[in-house]
């Protein structure tokens, strides 16, 4: 797996891990404690994508619905996003994920694909899902602070039955 995968890896898992712990309030044992890093980049484990899962995509649901991402989880790789892409493969897309939640804008310059956002919280709750089209320097704003934002083709969130208050699952 390389770098940017187990760090995307990395966060994800303990954000899932502090909104199961109520956000490390309390007590708790051993078995509470997240992976380390060294333990999420040493070879197998449940930080690996799933057998099959082309490299640089990270498998996950949302709604119910198995999908395949890349991750964009730091400056550089969330100003180009899907930027210059001619098609994105179905049930593919990108998941944004920054360091906690925030308002969030998105804008298609150099996006030459119509999509879908959905932004979710720090628990991955859809807060917010719009349509974006290609070319246009309008701004998509969330409609609340999020830390994920998940872009997937035109129609797709619709066409799954995915809405507000479904959650993507990491």
């Amino acid at each position: 797996m390389n770098n940017r995968l187990r760090r995307a890896c990395l966060v994800v898992v303990l954000a899932v891990w502090t909104a199961a712990c109520g956000g490390g309030e309390g007590g708790g044992d051993q078995a509470d404690v997240p992976p380390t890093l060294a333990e999420l980049t040493t070879g197998d484990n449940p930080g690996d994508p799933a057998p099959g899962t082309p490299a640089g995509l990270v498998p996950l649901m949302v709604g119910g619905v198995e999908i395949q991402v890349e991750v964009a989880d730091d400056a550089n790789e969330r100003a180009v996003g899907l930027m210059y892409r001619e098609s994105l493969p179905e049930n593919q897309g990108m998941l944004f994920v920054y360091p906690g939640e925030r308002p969030l804008g998105f804008w298609m310059k150099n996006t030459l694909i119509p999509l879908d956002i959905a932004y979710a919280d720090a628990q991955g709750r859809i807060i917010d899902i719009q349509h974006m089209e290609p070319l246009t320097e309008d701004t998509y704003d969330s409609a609340g602070p999020a830390q994920y934002a998940l872009e997937m083709n035109l129609g797709w969130f619709a066409a799954n039955g995915v809405t507000i208050g479904d959650r993507i699952e990491f």
